[in-house]
């Protein structure tokens, strides 16, 4: 059943609520996905370039920033959540898709599986891949906390302090320019508060498989034929440089695009280079 709550559309798939945004329009669809610990605003300069000529759909998964926590049992690993995607593209009718990763890599997983009917462009921009889940300081420190009791509840209330935010080699790494408090507040605010959040969470971070399987699926991705844009970013301190190269070329059908002064967060610390890059990509 679809809904509202609160005037945000929600739509429930398998695994529970997802609330999402979207744009509408009668333009292609263009479905952006976010980050573990990060909700959808961190589109919020790259959808304004896009918007009008382009349907935008911004679902928030549960990684951690969701408001509605999902069923008790639920398969949110990374396969799991990868597979909650497509269902989120067939539920809401989405065809000929433009999806767009940023930092989570993990909808590889539904190129991999070959369940990507659906996507029509793939967009991986400075993002998960290979072997690098999770990825950096920052990933690793989430997948440590998952396993201890009180962990997570440890490490979402150091993340209320911005010294903490901006730390090297945490949150730091994930953009060079300070994203606002306000935001940053919304991102940490659910798992921070809610405890059902946190076990979500905690079902995500602890689920990384073996470091064979995660290149298994990447090498299954070759059979992915449309067109792949590949966005690095070239000072990059979490997702390693060679691998935008390395993503290029397992693609029969990809162009890379390395974008200088930005870490992890394009959208954040690039946008207007990231608005251009899709736009070149999405009339090519």
């Amino acid at each position: 059943m679809d809904g509202t709550e609160a005037g945000v559309p929600e739509i429930e798939l398998s695994a529970g609520v997802i609330e999402y945004e979207d744009t509408g329009g009668e333009g292609p669809v263009i479905v952006f996905l976010h980050g573990l610990t990060i909700d959808s605003t961190v589109w919020r300069k790259v959808v304004p370039g896009m918007a009008g000529e382009y349907r935008c759909v911004l679902p928030t998964l549960p990684l951690g920033s969701h408001r509605r926590p999902m069923r008790p049992g639920a398969d949110l690993s990374l396969r799991g959540l990868a597979l909650l995607v497509g269902e989120f593209l067939e539920r809401l009718d989405l065809r000929e898709v433009t999806l767009v990763l940023n930092d989570w890599g993990g909808a590889q997983v539904l190129v991999s599986e070959g369940r990507a009917e659906r996507v029509g462009r793939l967009v991986l921009t400075a993002c998960e891949a290979f072997d690098n889940y999770p990825p950096g300081v920052p990933g690793r420190a989430v997948a440590t906390a998952a396993k201890i009791p009180g962990g997570l509840w440890l490490t979402m209330r150091a993340l209320r302090l911005r010294a903490t935010r901006r730390a090297p080699g945490g949150w730091g790494w994930m953009s060079k320019r300070p994203i606002p408090d306000e935001i940053m507040d919304g991102w940490f605010r659910p798992a921070m508060t809610n405890p059902a959040i946190r076990r979500d969470l905690a079902a995500y971070a602890r689920s990384t498989p073996p470091k064979a399987v995660l290149l298994a699926w990447a090498e299954r991705m070759r059979a992915f034929d449309r067109p792949v844009l590949v966005v690095w970013a070239a000072e990059d301190r979490l997702m390693p440089r060679e691998h935008g190269p390395r993503l290029a070329a397992l693609f029969p059908d990809a162009r890379l695009v390395e974008i200088g002064d930005s870490y992890t967060l394009i959208p954040e610390d690039r946008p207007e280079a990231l608005v251009a890059s899709l736009r070149d990509f999405l009339t090519a």
